[in-house]
């Protein structure tokens, strides 16, 4: 069942490629069939459809990158076929052999084959993904019932000129049975989409807007015209705290309820019932106001369509890397994060942290965070994707948070690291930066009784696995830096 595969985008054909069966790096690249771009729906058989059978599969874009590819890995580890799309503009190639090698030697040791993973690098915005559904579609011949022309003709008015009229010398056959219209069928074998393809960095969405608002939410629209187009409805979206905008400066933990997209209602901490309407306060960011505008667009898709099923997933601070130490948060752009800066200051690459803001209102001046291990949030995308196969959640548009319910100072995250790490790590103090909250810390009770997750690892946890896969790329520090 084990088979990785590839297409490109240099031309209107992809290319493809398969790891040998021994799982050898070295890519055999071979030219596939050229195909038509304006008449894919007009072909019962697609030369593209490599999967065989009717196996069904999880697409997941932008599976390379950080929270991707750790997502990609507990798909596989939990028996699903996935397919990753992604453009490889912040990800590497590498990282799908390291999805494959750990998968592999997780079901070595179980002893069951691997399920299908496959791969093709596309931008999720390119024409050429219409291909790439087609060729995950299985067809199949039926017949169409036709309206009788007894019911026609009754329904003509009885004056209506020639209304009995019936032609018998043209020598066509006017039977008055049922005709019956041969149809093409199509089903997709995508069970499911889960969606990581938006920019991401709130620095760069400030500088940048357009290619924000043009990537993160035009793509989406028309990313799902599609998808419905081939009747794929099930849908997870890798969504942010920033939707709750200045209501994270508010000191408590954010529950769902403080961004809605339609009117709710809810009990509160003390059982009253209460109603919100749509709408939030202080968006920091074009890249929040790009999450707020794409789960509006969720929530009004699934009011109109309730055959949606769409679960939006609000991460809080994703941190922490596979126990392994083979997989890992490696941006190809320049890194913004907390924990992957850091990991730049350890390696050398850059001279020192700097820490935005020692002034807020929190326990030693620096920012307060919900730092969730990126394993922990991989496998809430688990839990939706089967709380929605179980009709668990019984609203077809429906937002969770995704975190630990603990928050951490930035120095708090800065010892934790040089703890583990033995390393001195030199900072320096500067201002705020623009778009940040000072405190952003997850309620999470919804997730935790609708979808059955919780986060179950620590910061220790997220400093170990990060470190585990920094380590090997840092120089040897002189003893008197090192903490003892």
């Amino acid at each position: 069942m084990e088979d990785l595969s590839n297409s490109g985008t240099a031309s209107p054909s992809p290319s493809t490629f398969s790891l040998s069966a021994s799982g050898s790096l070295e890519a055999i690249s071979t030219p596939d069939t050229q195909r038509s771009l304006l008449f894919d729906d007009d072909v019962a058989e697609d030369p593209l459809d490599i999967t065989g059978g009717n196996s069904r599969f999880i697409m997941v874009v932008g599976g390379l990158g950080y929270i991707g590819s750790h997502t990609v890995l507990e798909l596989l580890k939990e028996n699903y076929n996935v397919l990753v799309i992604d453009d490889l503009s912040n990800s590497y190639e590498s990282v799908l052999h390291r999805i494959k090698a750990l998968a592999t030697e997780h079901f070595a040791a179980q002893d069951r084959p691997m399920p299908a993973l496959h791969f093709r690098q596309l931008d999720y915005r390119s024409p050429c993904m219409r291909s790439i559904l087609a060729s995950y579609s299985s067809y199949s011949i039926g017949r169409k019932a036709s309206t009788p022309i007894t019911e026609i003709t009754r329904a003509v008015p009885s004056g209506f000129p020639f209304s009995a009229l019936q032609r018998t010398d043209s020598g066509i056959d006017m039977e008055t049975d049922d005709a019956q219209e041969t149809i093409l069928r199509r089903e997709s074998r995508i069970s499911g989409v889960i969606h990581f393809a938006a920019y991401k960095s709130v620095e760069e969405s400030i500088r940048m807007p357009l290619k924000y608002y043009s990537n993160n939410v035009c793509g989406l629209v028309d990313f799902l015209s599609l998808l419905e187009e081939f009747g794929i409805k099930n849908f997870v979206f890798s969504s942010s705290a920033t939707v709750y905008g200045e209501g994270a400066n508010c000191g408590v933990p954010l529950r769902e309820e403080l961004c809605v997209h339609h009117p709710e209602t809810f009990y509160d901490d003390a059982g009253l019932e209460r109603q919100v309407l749509p709408g939030v306060l202080g968006l920091t960011s074009p890249y929040g106001r790009s999450k707020f505008m794409c789960e509006s667009i969720l929530a009004d898709i699934a009011r109109s369509d309730p055959s949606w099923s769409i679960t939006a997933l609000r991460y809080f601070n994703p941190v922490g890397c596979h126990e392994s130490g083979i997989l890992g948060e490696d941006p190809r752009q320049k890194p913004s994060n907390l924990i992957p800066v850091i990991t730049t200051v350890l390696t050398g690459t850059k001279p020192v942290l700097e820490i935005f803001g020692t002034d807020w209102s929190t326990p030693d001046g620096t920012a307060v965070r919900d730092f969730i291990h990126v394993v922990d949030l991989a496998r809430g995308h688990i839990a939706a994707l089967a709380a929605s196969a179980a009709r668990k959640i019984k609203t077809p548009f429906r937002a969770y948070n995704l975190g630990t319910g603990r928050g951490h100072t930035v120095r708090e995250v800065l010892q934790s690291l040089e703890e583990t790490s033995r390393r001195r790590i030199p900072v320096k103090e500067v201002g705020r930066r623009a778009g940040d909250v000072g405190f952003c810390v997850a309620e999470v009770r919804r997730a935790e009784s609708e979808l059955d997750w919780r986060a179950e690892k620590s910061l220790a946890d997220c400093s170990v696995d990060v470190w585990n896969f920094t380590k090997g790329r840092c120089e040897p520090q002189i003893s008197d830096e090192m903490i003892c």
